[in-house]
């Protein structure tokens, strides 16, 4: 009776040790699997100028970026949004709180907020979108070999201006006067500029360069482009222009005059043509840049690529609010028109 006993008492000693082990075991599996969710569930950061709202196309062409490359928001990655909502100001102290965030890489949405981020940091890799010329801007040390911790892509193609200016030319043929409203502030303006001089040249047009640098000169623009008796206008990429895109677009429609534009988001708010680099792709070909820098590449060594696809968007909407007929030949090289 006595041995039935202790080896019944012997039994459940072994029964609990068993349990024990076992709970220790789940415990040890489960701190393994959290710290391997936790390995794989990088950080980052993504910070932009204007409000989320008015990017979605870009950021979702990031997104889907990433995804072709196996990475997913909420499952291996976790992406952290800072948006300024267009105001430039509060930059410097979001990209700081990605810094403290300590996130893998930092991506942003234009010059303005890649020279944020370089001031809040010189070891995390970040990665522009696009620029309009990272190396006159001091971004990069040259586009083949970008030292230091930024890479990226480059919206730098200047001959860009007189293409546009050749399409005005098209659907406007008693073109003789153009006004070019942009901020000579902005890396690259001068190059473009250059580039619209020469074109100009050769399709006997006049320019008329109209600085723009606060939202109130938008209007006095307008007013001075009509004085001027410009035939068309040529709006520049610069921050404030393209934040107040739908005001240049219904002073548009008012002074009756025929304008293209260096962005799609114009004309999908209501503006007449835009030819230019397609920054969705831009933003697309970023997430090529983030996974390498993932994987263990150092910026340093990601040479910063140059614009390869272009994109002709025309809104016949806005045409026949100014009483303009787009020739045919013109609609039939669009690679979107808006009906």
């Amino acid at each position: 009776m006595k041995t039935a006993k202790r080896q019944h008492a012997t039994g459940n000693r072994t029964a609990k040790i068993g349990a024990l082990a076992l709970c220790a075991t789940l415990f040890a599996l489960c701190l393994s699997a959290e710290a391997q969710q936790s390995k794989k569930m990088l950080v980052i950061g993504f910070l932009s100028t204007p409000p989320a709202s008015s990017i979605s196309a870009r950021i979702e062409a990031f997104r889907q970026g990433l995804r072709e490359l196996g990475h997913v928001d909420g499952k291996n990655i976790v992406i952290e949004y800072r948006h300024a909502e267009g105001k430039a100001e509060r930059l410097p102290a979001l990209a700081t709180e990605l810094v403290r965030l300590k996130v893998a890489v930092i991506i942003t949405t234009g010059p303005t907020a890649t020279h944020a981020a370089k001031k809040a940091t010189l070891t995390i890799p970040i990665v522009m979108a696009f620029d309009d010329d990272p190396v006159g801007s001091g971004l990069v040390a040259s586009l083949a070999r970008p030292s230091g911790n930024i890479t990226g892509l480059s919206t730098l193609s200047p001959e860009i201006s007189g293409k546009q200016l050749e399409l005005l030319k098209e659907i406007i043929p008693y073109l003789s006067r153009v006004a070019i409203l942009g901020n000579s502030t902005r890396p690259g303006t001068a190059q473009v500029l250059r580039e619209a001089e020469l074109a100009a040249g050769a399709l006997k047009v006049q320019l008329q360069y109209l600085e723009v640098r606060d939202p109130k000169e938008i209007e006095t623009a307008f007013r001075t482009a009509s004085k001027g008796k410009a035939d068309g206008i040529l709006v520049m990429g610069s921050p404030v222009l393209n934040a107040h895109r739908k005001q240049i677009v219904e002073i548009a429609v008012k002074s009756r005059l025929p304008v293209i534009y260096s962005r799609p988001e114009y004309v999908e708010d209501g503006g007449l043509m835009t030819y230019g680099v397609s920054i969705s792709d831009l933003f697309r070909r970023s997430a090529t840049y983030v996974d390498k820098i993932l994987k263990g590449t150092k910026p340093a060594d990601l040479p910063v690529e140059q614009p390869t696809k272009f994109e002709l968007v025309i809104n016949l909407k806005a045409a026949k609010q100014i009483g303009l007929t787009i020739p045919p030949n013109v609609l039939a090289r669009a690679d979107r028109v808006i009906r």
